[in-house]
């Protein structure tokens, strides 16, 4: 529902482009007053986790709440020892990852037809 709102309806992509097959990723979905409005993907691969689809329902958007659905998603990286986390960022939320201490790696690429920047954040993992 929040990806078919934000992608499809606001940003014009493809349907077929946000459907998941039966054995995708896993998914988060971060609740405002018992109302979906935030919503990501993960994706494992080599040593990190691939996050996609970041999005959040407009009418809840400057809540911070992407920030809480992100800080969940990298504590449970954290406590699985995830060495890393990847994303392609829209161009205009860069700003956005950057303060969460992402970093833009390479060149930048069309998702969509949407300007992208695949961007990391290297995890310290925590001897105990």
């Amino acid at each position: 529902m929040i990806r078919k709102e934000v992608f499809v309806k606001e940003q014009g992509v493809d349907m077929a482009l946000e459907l998941d097959g039966e054995l995708g990723p896993t998914h988060y979905v971060l609740y405002y007053q018992g109302k979906p409005a935030t919503t990501a993907r993960i994706s494992p691969e080599q040593a990190g986790w691939h996050i996609q689809r970041v999005a959040t329902l407009k009418s809840y958007r400057k809540l911070g709440l992407a920030k809480r659905l992100l800080s969940k998603i990298e504590e449970d990286a954290r406590q699985s020892k995830v060495a890393y986390l990847t994303l392609g960022a829209q161009d205009s939320a860069q700003g956005f990852y950057t303060k969460l201490g992402y970093q833009v790696v390479g060149a930048g690429f069309l998702d969509a037809g949407i300007a992208h920047h695949r961007m990391d954040k290297s995890l310290q993992i925590k001897e105990n």
